[in-house]
C-alpha cells in the first residue's frame, strides 16, 4: 500500500518538477518568439515566392538564347510590283507547238501537258497562245507564257495563322517576357499575310522551322496562283490580268528576318510542276535592293526594272540563275516581255 501512495505522489510531483525547472524567463520570452516567428514565417514564405522566379528569370535570360532579330530597319518597299505577263514569238516553218514550247519555253512535258487525248488542254492551249495548233503557219505571233511561273517577293509579316501553338516553353516558376516568346511554330503549315508594297498584301502558305512573328521581314520565292481551268487541274500558266494584292501563294527558298532556312520546302516540292523535268524554272521579279538583289543574281539592269528569268535546277534541286540563262524585261509599252 505505501509503495502504490509513493508511485501516485511521484506522477503527481514530475510535471511540478519539470516546471520548476524551466527559468521564469524562458517562459516569458517564448511567447514573445511565437509572436514573432509567425509573422516572420509568413512574410519569408511570401517573398521567396517572388524572389525565387525573379532570380531563376535572371540565370534564365543569361543562359537562354536570344530572341531572333528583326532587322532594323525594315528593308524599303520596291517602287514597283513584278508583272506577270507573256513573250512574243514568231512561227518558223516547220513548228509546231509541242516544239515551240520545249525549245523556247524550255518545257520538256509540253506533249504530256497538252494532249489530244485530253482535247481540253488543247483547247485551253490555243486560248493561251491565240492560236490553233494544229493550224500554225509561218509568221504567226504566239504570246507564250512560262509554265508554273514562281515570283521573287520581300515583305512584311502583317498576321500569322498558325496550325500549332508558339514555342514557349518556360518553367512554371519562369515569366517569359513577350520578347522571348520565339513566335508561331510554322512547321507544320502558317498561313502568313504579308505587306509587299504600301497598298498590297498577299497570303503566302510557308512550312519552316523558323519562328515567324508579326512584323518579321520575310524573302521568299513563292509559285504564283494558276488561272483555274475546269477539268485541267495541272494547267500551268498564272492569269496575267490577275492582281498580285490580295492572292494566295505558296512560298518556298524562304528567310525570315536575318535566317535562311535552309531546310524549307524547295520550289520543286510545290506541286504541280515541271522544274525536274524542264531542269529549271521561270520567275517573275523586279531588280533592285528591295527585291532581286537579296538573291544577289549577276543582273546588271536599273533598279526597278520588271523581268522575267530563268532559273536552272542543280543537283540538289536548288534553283539559281547563271550568266547566259535567259532573261527578258517588261515593256510598258508594249505590255509583254522582251529579250533584255
Amino acid at each position: 500500500m505505501d509503495h502504490r501512495i509513493q508511485k501516485q505522489s511521484k506522477r503527481r510531483e514530475n510535471p511540478r518538477f519539470f516546471i520548476r525547472s524551466i527559468p521564469w524567463r524562458l517562459l516569458i520570452l517564448l511567447p514573445v518568439l511565437i509572436l514573432v516567428a509567425i509573422p516572420t514565417f509568413y512574410f519569408s514564405t511570401h517573398s521567396g515566392q517572388r524572389v525565387l522566379p525573379a532570380v531563376t528569370n535572371f540565370f534564365y535570360n543569361l543562359s537562354g538564347p536570344p530572341p531572333a532579330a528583326t532587322p532594323t530597319p525594315l528593308p524599303p518597299f520596291p517602287s514597283t510590283l513584278p508583272q506577270m505577263g507573256s513573250l512574243l514569238y514568231t512561227v518558223q516553218a516547220g513548228d509546231s507547238c509541242d516544239e515551240i514550247l520545249a525549245v523556247q519555253m524550255r518545257m520538256n512535258d509540253a506533249s504530256t501537258i497538252f494532249t489530244d487525248v485530253k482535247p481540253n488542254t488543247i483547247q485551253a492551249l490555243n486560248a493561251t497562245i491565240g492560236h490553233d495548233c494544229h493550224a500554225l503557219q509561218p509568221g504567226i505571233v504566239l504570246a507564250l507564257s512560262p509554265q508554273y511561273p514562281l515570283i521573287a517577293i520581300g515583305g512584311q509579316v502583317l498576321k500569322v495563322a498558325a496550325t500549332t501553338p508558339q514555342q514557349v516553353l518556360p518553367t512554371p516558376l519562369i515569366n517569359v517576357s513577350h520578347q522571348q516568346q520565339l513566335g508561331a511554330d510554322c512547321s507544320g503549315s502558317c498561313l502568313l499575310t504579308v505587306r509587299i508594297a504600301p497598298g498590297a498584301q498577299i497570303h503566302l502558305t510557308v512550312q519552316t522551322t523558323l519562328p515567324v512573328r508579326v512584323g518579321s521581314w520575310v524573302w521568299a520565292q513563292a509559285q504564283l496562283a494558276r488561272k483555274s481551268i475546269k477539268g485541267f487541274d495541272t494547267y500551268p500558266y498564272a492569269d496575267s490580268l490577275a492582281s498580285l494584292n490580295g492572292m494566295s501563294l505558296r512560298a518556298c527558298d524562304l528567310q525570315v528576318d536575318n535566317t535562311h532556312d535552309d531546310h524549307s520546302l524547295s520550289c520543286d516540292q510545290l506541286m504541280p510542276n515541271t522544274i525536274d523535268d524542264d531542269r529549271g524554272a521561270w520567275l517573275f521579279g523586279v531588280t533592285g535592293a528591295s527585291s532581286l538583289d537579296h538573291w544577289k543574281y549577276p543582273l546588271h539592269m536599273a533598279a526597278g526594272t520588271r523581268v522575267l528569268l530563268w532559273l536552272t535546277s542543280n543537283a540538289n534541286g536548288d534553283l539559281r540563275f547563271n550568266r547566259g540563262n535567259p532573261i527578258f524585261r517588261y515593256d510598258d509599252t508594249t505590255h509583254v516581255y522582251v529579250r533584255a
